[in-house]
């Protein structure tokens, strides 16, 4: 999955999510940037639900990331607003929300993240979400280092 979408509603934007999560598979990793309210957890909540996580989904805020189980591979959400330089970070600062058993969600990737998040996993997709007005949003999906997404 490539190119421009348009949702104008909550339910459009996971059903983005959705279409998105059927090209994945467990490993990859999809960066997500948008502003604060572009609907970046939204669109997460989408394709977490399409890859069988059946609980709530929230954002991690305050928590840095969740884990969900799931089948065929665990689902994680991160959130690292509060990251400036996953450089500076400890190596494992990660190491239970990424890796081979993992389809993993990354919102607020700061520069240079998809290089070091290749050590963990495979960069599948960047997505950027932008609020267009009311309930409009315009999302972008450029396919990582798997070209069939």
């Amino acid at each position: 999955m490539q190119g421009t979408f348009t949702s104008s509603s909550a339910s459009e934007t996971e059903a983005i999510g959705a279409r998105l999560a059927s090209s994945l598979r467990p490993g990859d990793v999809v960066l997500i940037h948008g502003e604060l309210g572009a609907g970046k957890t939204t669109l997460v909540r989408g394709a977490a639900r399409a890859l069988g996580v059946t609980g709530p989904v929230t954002s991690p805020t305050f928590t840095i990331g969740q884990r969900y189980p799931a089948q065929p591979a665990a689902v994680a959400h991160i959130d690292l607003y509060r990251i400036g330089d996953l450089s500076a970070e400890d190596p494992d600062l990660l190491s239970d929300y990424l890796g081979r058993d993992t389809i993993a969600f990354v919102e607020w990737p700061p520069d240079g993240a998809q290089d070091a998040l290749a050590v963990f996993a495979r960069p599948a997709a960047t997505l950027q979400i932008e609020h267009r007005g009311g309930d409009e949003r315009e999302i972008t999906v450029h396919a990582g280092a798997r070209a069939e997404l």
